[in-house]
């Protein structure tokens, strides 16, 4: 039962919605007969929507962002004590929280030196990407400014995000994106291009393969998830990130490690790359380092990067002339403190890892038992069910069956995420990211809830 009671507030908030608020990635032509999806309140794994329903959310969020579960009393009171005393000054100066989360962070993550505070994802992926062309302008004639990404990779939602995104239906219609930003091919084994032994590092090799053909004195950049999410939950074989560490190094390329999902716990490290032993250059991060209670993001980097904007303080164009307004709101470092303060104090990263072990044999007891599961593959508490309609062909079922899997479970009370919209006629992958607390029970309600989704949509 949700605490909010009064019946007419629920059915005005839900007329005020259908009417006046335009929602992310939906349709709303469906809205115009049926009731929206409403979510009013939220506690520990479970969230209840405005007919008070109660539903086991396996997603974190919706959009893997809400790490330690839903109403912190000790995230929001921290929020609330630092935005009285101070609620926000522009990045052009400092704050407490800001300096006291900044070094917090960086001790979890060795090599790197810096923050820059920004407030989504996609906008700290643009902040290198700005970085990058600027070093590339002061430093090297402007010759180092192509960008490479990866086929499947996300990296956001801007015009420049998208022209850097592997997901072609995400960029559809909205072009022309920018120039400079080149695509090397992904990494999946499952769907691999090439049959050769040590897949990862001829993977990996493809990419110097595109670096030579581009010409390496051209490209500034590489930018990549650690670990894919939204293009397929697609892990890296071995041998895959010290062979592109190597070629970054070899060719004077920056590497750009997007931990937008991964980051902050999800794969039972501090982030995704910590398990590949690299070195990143960069580093961006959202979603899961505050847990939603505030919106921040930020982009890490080493003293070598922050130092080629101090070669000339004589030359008005040598900083990074850069601002994010809402970089400079005290919130979100004050309410990443408190949510770094809970995983810590809770062992939420021991937690991602033994849980993230039972969802996996779980997920690999269905695929012995629904033929429609081609591929389980993932890590920690970020795994993915890959479906098919043939084990041998692998001939992906449709994008309609797929989503109405996520349908049943949600009738059932759990909600599951899948890939949609992003990938031509491979959008067929169940996502499942449940927040850091999840416990043996609830791993157990969300494996029967797709259990018995399957056996519905695919009797």
């Amino acid at each position: 039962m949700t605490s909010v009671s009064n019946p007419n507030e629920l059915s005005s908030a839900t007329e005020l919605d259908r009417n006046h608020v335009w929602h992310h990635l939906l349709q709303h032509k469906p809205l115009e007969t049926s009731e929206p999806f409403m979510i009013v309140e939220g506690k520990g794994m479970r969230v209840w929507d405005a007919q008070g329903r109660q539903c086991l959310d396996a997603v974190s969020g919706g959009i893997w962002t809400v790490n330690v579960g839903y109403g912190r009393d000790t995230i929001a009171n921290a929020v609330r004590d630092q935005l009285v005393r101070l609620n926000f000054f522009a990045g052009t100066a400092g704050t407490i929280p800001g300096a006291v989360f900044a070094e917090r962070l960086l001790s979890k993550m060795p090599g790197l030196d810096r923050v820059y505070y920004i407030n989504s994802g996609t906008e700290a992926n643009e902040k290198v990407f700005k970085m990058v062309r600027q070093i590339s302008a002061r430093h090297h004639r402007g010759r180092k400014s192509k960008i490479l990404f990866r086929e499947r990779d996300y990296h956001g939602s801007s015009l420049a995000a998208l022209a850097a995104g592997g997901q072609p239906e995400r960029a559809m219609q909205y072009g022309p994106l920018p120039e400079g930003f080149v695509q090397v091919p992904h990494c999946l084994e499952y769907r691999k291009q090439w049959n050769v032994e040590n897949y990862g590092i001829r993977a990996a090799d493809a990419i110097e393969e595109v670096i030579l053909r581009e010409g390496s004195d051209t490209v500034g950049a590489l930018c990549l998830e650690p670990i894919t999410a939204g293009g397929g939950i697609i892990v890296p074989p071995a041998g895959y990130w010290p062979r592109v560490q190597e070629i970054c190094r070899k060719y004077d390329i920056l590497l750009h490690i997007d931990e937008v999902v991964c980051g902050i716990g999800r794969t039972g490290r501090w982030f995704g790359y910590q398990h590949f032993g690299i070195k990143p250059d960069f580093v961006t991060m959202a979603k899961g380092l505050a847990s939603g209670y505030a919106a921040i993001s930020c982009v890490a980097t080493t003293n070598r990067v922050f130092d080629l904007f101090k070669d000339d303080p004589s030359d008005p164009l040598s900083y990074f002339r850069d601002v994010s307004t809402f970089g400079g709101c005290t919130a979100g470092p004050i309410a990443a403190i408190e949510n770094m303060n809970i995983i810590e104090r809770e062992a939420l990263l021991e937690n991602t890892v033994r849980m993230g072990e039972r969802l996996r044999r779980k997920l690999e007891a269905l695929k012995a038992k629904h033929e429609v599961i081609g591929d389980v593959r993932g890590v920690g508490l970020l795994q993915g069910v890959e479906l098919v309609q043939n084990r041998v062909s692998k001939i992906p079922v449709t994008e309609a069956q797929t989503q109405r899997v996520v349908a049943v479970c949600r009738e059932n009370g759990v909600l599951i995420g899948a890939i949609n919209r992003a990938l031509p006629g491979l959008n067929t992958t169940l996502c499942l990211a449940p927040p850091l607390i999840v416990s043996e029970n609830e791993i157990d309600c969300i494996s029967q809830a797709i259990d018995d989704a399957l056996g519905r949509v695919f009797a």
